[in-house]
């Protein structure tokens, strides 16, 4: 394919619509006088400080700049939070007037005049550091290179995104300065763009898809959606002041960029406030689908709201304790962004003291039931904000009741009963109030919006699964393998119907009681014991070994959560840690459950362990608890059984919908026959949900769908006889994987290996779903082609540091053979190759030279050759030409056609053996790796050798190496002035011993770059050996560097 728009084409497109769309300036980065070792465009900064902080003096600046370039040791992620706090809030200064001491705020940014700050784009912008790099795209706000992107070719198919953000991660190993002052970061290659920060995972960066906040035809976003969307000045300004936040959770940061979702919700929900607080006090409903990151958005609205209303005081409102200690906690890991520490009612008393001992600000958080105790007012001020959240219980009735108890002396008494939202209102009769919520409000729900008003903004369902924000749930039927009778089906069909007339809790529990017999059926041993080994068999066939194997079973009640717990570990003993049951516990339990269920710092540990993937907790049994606002975001299976409805059950499901690695979706395993509720609790959903999500039955999505890719694999392999995986030996098993490798990996199929790779991906994606619908001949063959997809990708990924070994190779496919096809047996893959890869053996190479499989050969040679060149492009000039030179050339000629394969590998061969000969040569010299670079440089041209003797040429290197490292000044990769001093001593050493003959000037200019290569590279490899090497710490320092390679 002809590359007609090129990675350049597509950066200079960028380049003209920052320029033209957008008006940002623009700078070609070798046009600008500069030093290369700083990451600011320094002119411009501090123009921009004068600017902005006009009045400022000269020593407030300065000392804005000292701290701007000066951060405490730490790590990046650090060092980035506080130079965000100075982006969003200033740099606190200390300087002198007069003999006495000031203090006040240097602004980096001004916030209020868009257009009084500097938006610079530039490209080929060079910045030096552990090595020297070229960021695609580099914005500067002030002279902040606040955004870099990476842009990839849009016409290559080879590349991508993903690409992209390997090389971004590759950065912040190399150029780690650059991205202390990093507010966003963005990969691109115009099909997809995506922003994320330094701390986001691949699967964390987003799109953003709109320029004004219509969500109408988002699917397929143009690229300019996107750049228009995040970058117009006045945006770009907001974003970061209001919508970058970190989360600080334990000794991890994260850093959030909002989502376009988020940011456009939380500006009109600011707007809708503003507008209710002069009228109604009815805030409205932000309906954003659970998973979508609700909690953080309340964090992003509440920060906003402080500045948009004059600092009122908010206060959080959920229905129970352990979702108001979840809500709470988001709200404490983002204090710093908020500038104040939430506060947690304890009682009713207390929340009135909270609110009558200020005036303004504030964030309180208190439970529905603080207010359930009396209805008298709390406070009568204007400037409070609720913010309800999951703003739809049946319980806020506006209406009284008359309720008939008894007393304790026996008499029925008539008690007059308020409806918690009328409560709610009377106790803050002049707040104003904001309902957040992850599932719609039920059409019959009429009270919700009397308390809150209408919807502010949806997101919904469709929308976050196209956005990647959260992925589909899947469903699947298993009630036939209870065997339970019509009169059972139709018991647990009366329970639905109650529970979804919305009745009263009181009302539900009485019919309850008279339905009884409920309790006693699910829980009839037979039941559960059909129950219990259809769950083993389902989970360890088909999901144990899926991601990180969470599952969680949902359980009628609380004894049958216990049931089931008792008859799991019946029948597999040893797993005591894998399995636990999480629940409240009752004054009346018995004894022996107290010690499983335990207290509430029990409680606690088990959620850090179901949320730790690497805990050997996988299973939870749970009846109420975790089932709403728990988030683990590996989990992908839950066992229901309990009939559940409207938005308990959407609720419940959302647990598996969460975001992780290559997570297909979540399943939930149904066993009583929840499919009906499900339908009907999609009702309250958009028009598009319903179609899109409203029967995602596994047996009619992704059974056909494996069905199809299983095919179009097939079809590729047409003409290689795989029959050998299923029925041959370990050894035919391994000689088929490889065989197949070489089948696809041949140069004529290059179009269909990428197409297989695509294909085979989706395959394991689909199989993931409908495992256990699948036949054992069909799982057997999406086995096979799974691991011939591993295995490509293992082979053809040529990224940074990707080194290639044979027992990690053979470890990964024995491993995902167990998992898929329980198979025991080793596989060695590569049978005639014994050792290690390595490049410096001989007999490996001849290992290689005598493989059957030739097109696997030379993709062996191809990947261990590069990373040999990768490594001499570090430390020797002319080698690193030379070897990549005659390599590319062999390829060249090789895909060409002029050299069969047999051919191109004894060409590669020859390269090895040179390039370990070469190594050796250093050794015969006496020359450590350092000094043979320096050698090399000496002698490049050919007729050196001519005019000097070997032993000068040799003396001529040691004292070069020697200058070097006793004038290598620390400033050295800093200055230029540094670096034009060690070009006079290099040209003044060569010089005293006549180097070079006449005519070949060059020789110099060849010598000087490989010791400028050398300086740049020292540093690092100097640092990993003083802390290999440990020497005794009297010694000075320079000691130490003149040991290295000795």
């Amino acid at each position: 394919m002809l590359n007609f728009f090129r990675e350049e084409d597509y950066e200079k497109s960028l380049i003209e619509l920052f320029q033209n769309d957008l008006e940002y300036e623009y700078v070609y980065g070798p046009d600008i006088e500069r030093d290369f070792y700083c990451p600011f465009y320094e002119d411009v900064l501090i123009d921009s400080l004068y600017r902005i902080n006009h009045g400022a003096t000269n020593d407030a600046i300065q000392d804005a700049l000292f701290k701007l370039k000066n951060f405490e040791n730490g790590e990046l992620v650090q060092k980035n939070a506080v130079f965000m706090d100075y982006l969003q809030n200033g740099i606190p200064v200390r300087y002198f007037v007069d003999g006495e001491e000031r203090s006040s705020i240097v602004y980096l940014v001004d916030y209020k005049n868009p257009e009084n700050n500097s938006f610079v784009v530039a490209n080929q912008w060079t910045f030096i550091e552990n090595s020297n790099k070229r960021p695609d795209l580099i914005l500067f706000l002030n002279g902040l290179p606040i955004v870099i992107m990476e842009l990839k070719s849009p016409s290559r198919e080879e590349t991508d995104a993903s690409e992209a953000y390997r090389q971004l991660r590759n950065y912040m190993q190399e150029i780690p300065s650059m991205f202390i002052y990093n507010a966003i970061c963005v990969m691109s290659d115009q099909l997809i763009s995506k922003a994320g920060t330094i701390t986001s995972g691949e699967d964390r960066f987003m799109e953003w898809k709109t320029k004004d906040g219509n969500y109408e035809n988002t699917q397929y976003a143009q690229f300019d959606t996107f750049f228009e969307g995040i970058f117009k000045k006045e945006r770009l300004l907001d974003i970061i002041k209001n919508f970058i936040c970190f989360s600080n959770e334990g000794i991890n940061s994260y850093k959030i960029l909002a989502g376009y979702h988020q940011y456009f919700a939380v500006k009109k929900a600011i707007e809708s406030t503003k507008h209710a607080i002069v009228t109604d006090g009815k805030g409205g409903v932000f309906w954003h689908t659970q998973g979508s990151g609700k909690s953080l958005s309340m964090v992003f609205y509440a920060h906003l709201l402080q500045e948009a209303l004059d600092s009122p005081t908010i206060v959080v409102l959920t229905d129970r304790n352990d979702l108001d200690d979840q809500l709470y906690s988001q709200f404490v890991k983002c204090k710093d962004f908020l500038r104040q520490e939430p506060l947690q009612a304890e009682s009713r008393e207390n929340l009135k003291t909270l609110l009558s001992g200020r005036k303004a600000n504030g964030i309180i958080f208190t439970t529905m039931q603080k207010f359930e105790e009396s209805d008298e007012p709390l406070s009568e001020r204007h400037n409070i904000i609720v913010m309800a959240d999951e703003a739809h219980r049946g319980q806020y009735g506006l209406a009284e009741k008359i309720k008939i108890t008894k007393n304790e002396s026996g008499e029925e008494v008539a008690k007059r009963v308020i409806g918690t939202a009328r409560l709610i209102r009377n106790t803050l009769p002049k707040a104003t109030y904001i309902g957040f919520t992850g599932t719609p409000i039920s059409s019959k729900d009429r009270s919700t919006r009397e308390v809150f008003g209408d919807y502010i903004d949806i997101y919904d369902m469709t929308q976050s699964v196209e956005d990647g924000a959260t992925r589909p749930v899947y469903y699947e039927s298993r009630v036939i393998r209870l065997n339970l009778d019509q009169a059972t089906l139709r018991l647990i069909d009366a329970e639905y119907d109650l529970m979804s007339l919305n009745a009263d809790s009181e009302v539900i529990e009485k019919s309850k009681h008279e339905l009884g017999q409920m309790e006693a059926i699910l829980g009839n041993d037979n039941t559960l014991d059909s129950l219990v080994h259809d769950i083993l068999d389902h989970y360890e066939n088909n999901r144990e070994y899926l991601l990180t194997g969470k599952a969680m079973i949902v359980a009628y009640s609380r004894s049958i959560a216990m049931k089931i717990y008792k008859r799991i570990l019946e029948l597999r003993p040893n797993w005591e840690e894998k399995v636990a049951v999480v629940m409240t516990s009752g004054n009346n339990d018995p004894e022996e459950w107290r010690q499983i269920i335990g207290n509430k710092h029990h409680k606690n540990e088990l959620a850090k362990k179901f949320k730790d993937n690497n805990s050997p907790l996988k299973i939870a049994i749970v009846v109420d608890m975790w089932l709403t606002g728990f988030d683990v975001p590996s989990l992908a299976t839950m066992y229901i059984y309990k009939p559940m409805t409207g938005h308990n059950l959407m609720q419940a499901i959302a647990r598996v919908n969460r975001v992780f690695r290559d997570k297909e979706g979540g399943l939930i395993v149904d066993y009583v026959g929840i499919a009906t509720a499900l339908k009907q609790a999609m009702n309250d959903y958009t028009s598009r949900d319903k179609k899109n999500y409203g029967d995602t039955d596994v047996a009619m999505v992704a059974y056909p769908k494996f069905l199809e890719k299983l095919s179009i694999c097939r079809d590729i392999f047409h003409g290689y006889d795989y029959s050998k995986f299923k029925c041959g030996t370990d050894l035919e098993r391994a000689k088929t994987i490889s065989g197949a490798v070489n089948f696809i990996m041949d140069k004529e199929r290059a179009e269909d290996k990428d197409t297989f790779v695509k294909e085979a991906l989706m395959l394991h994606q689909a199989l993931s779903l409908c495992s256990s619908l699948v036949n054992e001949d069909d799982r057997f063959e999406a086995a096979f082609f799974e691991a011939v997809r591993v295995l490509v990708l293992r082979l053809t990924n040529t990224g940074v540091g990707k080194k290639i070994s044979l027992p990690e190779m053979n470890a990964r496919i024995n491993e995902l053979l167990k998992h898929s096809i329980k198979s025991e047996g080793v596989i060695n893959l590569f049978s005639d190759i014994k050792e290690e890869f390595s490049l410096f053996d001989p007999k490996f190479l001849q290992d290689v030279a005598n493989m059957k499989e030739k097109n696997l050969a030379i993709e062996l040679l191809k990947r261990l050759i590069s990373n040999q060149v990768s490594v001499y492009r570090r430390t020797n000039v002319v080698k690193s030409e030379k070897f990549s030179e005659i390599m590319q050339r062999s390829l060249n000629a090789y895909l060409n056609g002029m050299l069969t394969n047999e051919e191109v590998i004894a060409e590669m061969l020859k390269l090895a053996k040179q390039i370990a000969a070469d190594r050796q040569e250093g050794e015969k010299l006496g020359l450590t790796a350092d000094e043979l670079a320096f050698y090399d440089a000496l002698v490049k041209p050919q007729a050196i050798k001519d005019f000097y003797e070997n032993e000068e040429l040799i003396s001529i290197t040691k004292e070069l190496a020697d200058t070097l490292r006793k004038n290598r000044t620390i400033d050295w990769q800093k200055r230029e002035s540094a670096r034009a001093k060690m070009r006079m001593i290099i040209k003044k050493l060569l010089k005293k011993h006549k180097y070079p003959p006449e005519g070949m000037d060059d020789a110099v200019q060849t010598v000087i770059t490989q010791c400028e290569l050398w300086t740049d590279n020292y540093d690092m490899e100097e640092e990993h050996k003083v802390y290999s090497y440990p020497m005794p710490t009297e010694k000075p320092l320079s000691l130490v560097a003149d040991n290295i390679g000795k």
